[in-house]
C-alpha cells in the first residue's frame, strides 16, 4: 500500500500541484513570521543588552503610589554621593532624558525606528568623560548653547562639529552648537533614533528639577557581585519611593518587553498565517476528493483483491503526507526568505533594526513541517474515509457515487443548526457592549461553519439568479450553469475558499469605515477651537506654547488641556487644567446638568461615567489630595456626556498650577478671528518659530489625519490577507483544472457536436466567474454581518458610532472576485480548448 501511495503521488503530481503550492504558502507565511520576529527579537535583546554594560545597580523612583503623593524621595546629588560611596562601588553617574525633537538640514525632523528621538544628559566622572558616551570628535556640551550628537545621527544628516542645529524638547526652539560627536551602545540608536546630549544642568532644566536626576547609575569594584552591591546601597538608601535593581535584572525586564513586543506582532502575522492554512484546508479536501473519485475503480479493485478499509484511507493518507512534506519543506525555505526580505524591507523605510544574524531555530523547521503535514493529512482525512466507506461492487458499475437523500438532509440539517446558532450568538453578544466579544467570536465561527455546510444547498438558488445574464451567452452560459450546480458539494468547497477572504476584508472595511466616521464626528463636533496645537509626539508642551498663541492678535481664544495624578475621594484620578474663562469658546459638551460655565476656583465638572462609576452626583464635595501631596476639597458642578476627546475631572488650571511641580499642556486648543485658514495656520505656525516638533492641526487635518491612519491600517490588513485570496484564487484553477480532466470525454462530445475553441473556453470561464461571484456574495454578506455585531459592541463605549456601508468597496471587492474567476479560468479553459476531440472521447 505505501509503493501503491508513493506511485499515485508520481502519477498525480500535475494536479498535486497546486495543493502543495497552496500548503506552502501558508508553512512559508508560518515560517517567515517566525524567521522574522526571531531575528529582530534577539537583534534588539542583544542590542538592549550592551547598553546595561556600565550598570551593575540602577536607582530610580518607583513610580508612586497614590498614598504617597508629594512624598516621593528625590535623587539628587547627594543621593549619587551616598550610593558612590558604599562598600563595593567604583564610580556613580547620574542620569537624566527625555524627548528631543532634531531636524536636519532641511528642516524635517530625523530619527526613526523603533524608538523616539531622545535627549540625555553628559555626566562626566572625576576624570572629566562619561563612559556611557565615548566622545569621537571634539568634546562634551558644557553649556546650555551645546549639545553632543551620536554619530550614526551625524553620519546620516551630515551634521558636524560646529553645526548649528534647530530642536525642541517641549515646544520652544532651541538652536544649540554642535560640541562633539560620540559613539554609543544605546539600544535605542541602534535601532535608528537619534541621540542629543546636554551638559548635566541644561538637562536637569528641561527635563526634570535642577539639581535630580531621573535615574542614578552605579558599577561595582572589581570582585563585587551585583547582588552584593545592591545589598549594599539597599542599606544606606531609603527603601520607601525608590526601586534599587541588579543591571541583569534590568537587562532581563527589558528582553521580557521585546519579547511581549514582538510576541505580539508575531501573534497577528501568525492569525493571518493560520486563515491561509484555513483557506488552503478546502483545497486539499477538494483535490482529494476529485482524486479519489476519479480513482473510484481502482480503489474499488483494491478492495477487491484483500485490501482492507483501513489500508484504502491510510493509502490516501500517505499521499497526503508526501504532499505535506513537500509543501513543509519547500514552505521553510520559502519563509526564510521572507523573513530576510522582511527585515530588508524595514531598513528600506528607514525602519532600522539592530545588526544581528538571520535566526532560524529549531521550532521554526519543527512548526514549518509539522503544520504542512497536520494540516494537509487533516485535509485528506475526510475524502480517504469515503473512498474506504464505497463498497468495491459499487465502485465497480460507477465512477461517480452521488450522495444520497439522507446524507443530504443530515448535512443541511447540521448546517442550519449551526448557523442558527451562530447567529443567535452573534446577535445576543452584539447586545452586551465589549463584554460581548466572547460570544461574538464564538458566534461567528460556528456562523462561518454553518454556512460551509450550507453552501452546497445555497448555491442552486444563488447560481439560478444569475440564469437571466448566462442565456446572453447561449449554450456556453447555459452549460456553465449548469456545471457550477452539477456537483453542489465542490462548488461549496472552492466557493467557500474564497468566502473567509472576503468575509474578513468586508468585516475590517465596515468597521474601520465606520470608526473612522465616529472619531471624526466626535473630533469635529465636540471642538469649537480653529486648531489643536501639540508636540509632533504627543509628550506634554511647554506652558510657554499657549502664553505665545494667547498674545497673537488674530487668536481669541485659547486654553490648554494640563493632566496631573491626584487623589480624589479615596481612588485615583487624573484632574484636567484648563482656562475657565475661555474654555466654553472652545469645547462643546453635552452637559446632564450644569455648563462649562461651572468650572471656576474649587468648583470642577466630570463626566457622566466616572460619576456613576463613583457615586458623585451634581453638588458632591470631593476629598483630594493634589500631585504635592496637598489636601484639598473639590464641588461637582457639572456633569457631562465625555467622549475620547475629553474626559475626566476638569478644573482651572489656576487652581490646579500651585500644585504642579512641573507645568507642562499635552494639547493647546486655539480659537481665531477669522476661523480655520491656511494664513492663520501659517502665522501660528511662524510665531512658534516654525518648528517641526510642533503639529498645529484645525478639524480638517484633524479629520485627513484619522482617514490616513485608517488607510494605512486596512491597507496592511489587505497585504496580509491577500495570502488567503492567493490560496483561494489557487483553489479554483485547482478545481477547474481536475473538472476538465474529469470532463474530457464529455469536452470531447461537446466538440464533436460543434461546439468550436471559443465556446469550450467560454464556458470553463463563465463557470469559474459564477463560482467566484457565489463565493464572493457570502462573503459580503458575511462581512457586513459581523461588522454590524461588532459595531454594536463598540456603540455601547462611543456615542458617535453609527454603522457606515462602504458601497464602493464592496462593489470593488464584488469586482475583485470576478476578476478572481475571470483570471483563474485562463489556464484550465485552454487546456480544455486544446484537447483532442477523439482522444477526449476515449478517455475514461
Amino acid at each position: 500500500m505505501f509503493r501503491t501511495a508513493l506511485r499515485n503521488v508520481l502519477a498525480h503530481k500535475a494536479r498535486l500541484l497546486m495543493t502543495v503550492l497552496a500548503v506552502m504558502l501558508g508553512v512559508s507565511f508560518v515560517s517567515g513570521t517566525l524567521v522574522f520576529t526571531n531575528t529582530i527579537s534577539e537583534a534588539f535583546k542583544s542590542s538592549s543588552a550592551k547598553g546595561f554594560d556600565h550598570v551593575d545597580v540602577a536607582i530610580r523612583p518607583d513610580g508612586g503610589d497614590s498614598d504617597d503623593l508629594g512624598k516621593e524621595p528625590a535623587l539628587t546629588q547627594a543621593t549619587l554621593d551616598k550610593a558612590a560611596q558604599v562598600p563595593g562601588a567604583a564610580s556613580a553617574l547620574g542620569s537624566v532624558n527625555g524627548f528631543a525633537a532634531l531636524a536636519g538640514k532641511d528642516g524635517k525632523l530625523i530619527g526613526s525606528g523603533f524608538a523616539d528621538t531622545l535627549g540625555a544628559n553628559y555626566y562626566a566622572g572625576k576624570d572629566g568623560k562619561d563612559p556611557r558616551y565615548p566622545i569621537e570628535e571634539g568634546r562634551a556640551p558644557a553649556s546650555e548653547n551645546e549639545i553632543a550628537l551620536d554619530a550614526k545621527t551625524a553620519e546620516r544628516t551630515g551634521y558636524k562639529v560646529g553645526d548649528t542645529v534647530r530642536m525642541s524638547v517641549d515646544g520652544p526652539v532651541l538652536q544649540p552648537k554642535i560640541s562633539g560627536i560620540f559613539s554609543t551602545d544605546d539600544g535605542a540608536v541602534s535601532a535608528g533614533a537619534s541621540l542629543v546630549l546636554f551638559d548635566t544642568k541644561t538637562a536637569q532644566g528641561l527635563y526634570g528639577t535642577l539639581g535630580e536626576f531621573s535615574e542614578i547609575d552605579v558599577k561595582a569594584a572589581a570582585g563585587t557581585s551585583q547582588a552584593a552591591l545592591k545589598a549594599e546601597i539597599g542599606k544606606v538608601l531609603p527603601k520607601d519611593g525608590l526601586e534599587i535593581e541588579t543591571g541583569g535584572q534590568l537587562a532581563d525586564e527589558q528582553a521580557k518587553d521585546i519579547a511581549e513586543g514582538t510576541s505580539a506582532m508575531r501573534t497577528g502575522m501568525l492569525a493571518f498565517a493560520g486563515i491561509s492554512l484555513f483557506v488552503g484546508i478546502f483545497i486539499i479536501a477538494n483535490t482529494f476528493t476529485m482524486l479519489v473519485a476519479q480513482r473510484t475503480k481502482e480503489l474499488a479493485l483494491m478492495r477487491a483483491v484483500g485490501a482492507s478499509r483501513r489500508q484504502v484511507t491510510r493509502s490516501v493518507l500517505i499521499e497526503a503526507f508526501v504532499v505535506g512534506t513537500v509543501a513543509g519543506v519547500t514552505g521553510l525555505a520559502a519563509g526564510i526568505g521572507i523573513g530576510a526580505g522582511l527585515r530588508s524591507l524595514l531598513g528600506s523605510l528607514d525602519m532600522q533594526v539592530p545588526d544581528g544574524p538571520l535566526l532560524i531555530g529549531t521550532n521554526t523547521v519543527v512548526a514549518s513541517l509539522v503544520v504542512g503535514i497536520v494540516v494537509t493529512m487533516l485535509a485528506a482525512w475526510l475524502p480517504g474515509r469515503r473512498a474506504a466507506k464505497i463498497p468495491p461492487v459499487a465502485a465497480m458499475s460507477s465512477v461517480h457515487a452521488t450522495a444520497t437523500t439522507k446524507s443530504l438532509v443530515l448535512r443541511n440539517t447540521i448546517g442550519s443548526l449551526f448557523a442558527g446558532a451562530g447567529v443567535a450568538g452573534v446577535v445576543a453578544g452584539s447586545g452586551q457592549g465589549l463584554d460581548g466579544k466572547a460570544l461574538v467570536g464564538g458566534g461567528a465561527g460556528l456562523l462561518v461553519i454553518g454556512v460551509f455546510i450550507l453552501t452546497p444547498l445555497l448555491s442552486r438558488p444563488l447560481i439560478a439568479a444569475a440564469s437571466p445574464l448566462m442565456r446572453l451567452f447561449g449554450v456556453s452560459g447555459k452549460l456553465a450553469r449548469q456545471n457550477s450546480v452539477r456537483n453542489p458539494r465542490r462548488t461549496a468547497a472552492t466557493a467557500s475558499a474564497l468566502m473567509i477572504g472576503l468575509t474578513l476584508i468586508t468585516g475590517m472595511t465596515v468597521i474601520a469605515g465606520s470608526v473612522q466616521k465616529a472619531i471624526d464626528k466626535m473630533a469635529t463636533d465636540s471642538l469649537k477651537a480653529d486648531y489643536v496645537v501639540s508636540m509632533a509626539n504627543f509628550t506634554p508642551l511647554n506652558p510657554e506654547v499657549e502664553k505665545t498663541l494667547g498674545e497673537l492678535d488674530e487668536v481669541t481664544a485659547s486654553t490648554p488641556l494640563r493632566n496631573s495624578q491626584s487623589k480624589v475621594d479615596g481612588s485615583t484620578q487624573y484632574l484636567t487644567g484648563v482656562d475657565a474663562k475661555s474654555v466654553d469658546q472652545l469645547v462643546k459638551l453635552d452637559f446632564d446638568k450644569g455648563s462649562l460655565k461651572d468650572i471656576g476656583g474649587t468648583s470642577v465638572v466630570v463626566d457622566k461615567k466616572r460619576a456613576e462609576s463613583e457615586g458623585w452626583k451634581l453638588g458632591s464635595q470631593l476629598p483630594v489630595t493634589y500631585a504635592d501631596g496637598e489636601k484639598g476639597s473639590l464641588k461637582i458642578g457639572g456633569i457631562y456626556e465625555g467622549n475620547e476627546m475629553i474626559q475626566g475631572i476638569l478644573l482651572d488650571k489656576d487652581t490646579l498650577a500651585p500644585h504642579q511641580k512641573q507645568i507642562s499642556d499635552m494639547q493647546v486648543f486655539v480659537k481665531t478671528k477669522d476661523g480655520a485658514s491656511d494664513a492663520a495656520k501659517d502665522r501660528i505656525e511662524k510665531a512658534l518659530g516654525s518648528n517641526p516638533a510642533i503639529a498645529v492641526d484645525s478639524k480638517k487635518d484633524v479629520s485627513e489625519d484619522i482617514a490616513a491612519m485608517f488607510t494605512l491600517m486596512l491597507n496592511m490588513l489587505y497585504g496580509l490577507l491577500a495570502m488567503a485570496v492567493i490560496v483561494a484564487v489557487l483553489g479554483v484553477i485547482n478545481t477547474l483544472a481536475m473538472s476538465v480532466f474529469e470532463r474530457s470525454q464529455e469536452i470531447g462530445m461537446l466538440r464533436a457536436i460543434g461546439l468550436d475553441r471559443k465556446g469550450i473556453k467560454r464556458m470553463v470561464r463563465l463557470e469559474s466567474l459564477v463560482i467566484s461571484l457565489f463565493g464572493g456574495v457570502l462573503g459580503i454578506g458575511l462581512g457586513v454581518f459581523f461588522g454590524w455585531a461588532v459595531g454594536e459592541m463598540i456603540a455601547s463605549s462611543m456615542s458617535t458610532y453609527s454603522l457606515v456601508l462602504p458601497w464602493t468597496r464592496m462593489g470593488i471587492f464584488l469586482g475583485l472576485a470576478a476578476v478572481v474567476g475571470i483570471l483563474a479560468a485562463l489556464w484550465p479553459a485552454r487546456r480544455a480548448a486544446k484537447m483532442n476531440m477523439l482522444s477526449a472521447i476515449k478517455a475514461e
